[in-house]
């Protein structure tokens, strides 16, 4: 066998562990499954912890909420599936890794949008504040509806024009005689009724040939020595 093929085939297996070597990645092996063991364990005894503070806190009706310190990600996430799991209400509030915080509500005493955002900026909320928000609306509403009422209505005739006269002239005359007096917005055309001159074209032509013979009589006496 040449020198290539022996480094080759050299290259194909793994150099052998020690019995030392086999030892410690035995032991790293079982170290991490004992954390991930006692990890698991925790997160069981949290969970069940958890659940017995809701259904010991929730028993009470005259308990509306239930309000937890801040924690973890996976923490959080355990309660909302707890809560979920006894038909509660749970919202995260605060900042991510800062102060985020879960409160948990019975459904019969749901939050209120004003809550939920007061909450997410970080503002107080309690009765005092509820009431004195919705005092706030009313007054608003009131102001709202004064402000309507001093607007100026559009003014509605009592009677149509068109029947104005019908008493005297009757019905139909008196719709006729208000059609005449419509604006036609017609471009082009103008009703024979609405022109000024009511001449016919036979008087209007004999009139032009009148104005033109005395237009040329005057220009002859002009020209006259």
């Amino acid at each position: 066998m040449d020198l290539l093929g022996s480094i080759i085939n050299s290259m194909d297996k793994p150099p052998a562990l020690s019995e030392k070597e086999r030892l410690l990645i035995k032991k790293r092996k079982e170290e991490m499954e004992q954390r991930q063991a006692i990890v698991k364990e925790r997160l069981r005894r949290f969970k069940e912890n958890i659940e017995n503070k809701m259904k010991s806190h929730f028993t009470d009706a005259n308990n509306k909420n239930l309000k937890f310190s801040p924690m973890d990600h996976i923490y959080r996430s355990i309660i909302h599936e707890v809560a979920e799991s006894l038909g509660l209400l749970s919202y995260s509030f605060g900042t991510e890794d800062v102060d985020k915080y879960v409160r948990v509500y019975n459904r019969l005493h749901a939050p209120c949008e004003d809550e939920l955002a007061a909450r997410r900026r970080g503002e107080p909320w309690n009765d005092d504040i509820k009431l004195h928000l919705i005092e706030k609306r009313k007054i608003e509403q009131l102001e709202a509806e004064q402000e309507l009422k001093r607007k100026p209505k559009k003014f509605v005739p009592n009677s149509n024009y068109k029947d104005k006269y019908a008493h005297l002239i009757g019905q139909e005359a008196a719709l006729e005689a208000a059609r005449k007096t419509e604006t036609n917005k017609s471009y082009g055309f103008v009703p024979s009724e609405n022109k000024k001159d009511c001449r016919s074209i036979e008087q209007t032509m004999a009139d032009i040939k009148a104005k033109r013979k005395l237009k040329e009589k005057n220009s002859d006496d002009q020209d006259a020595p």
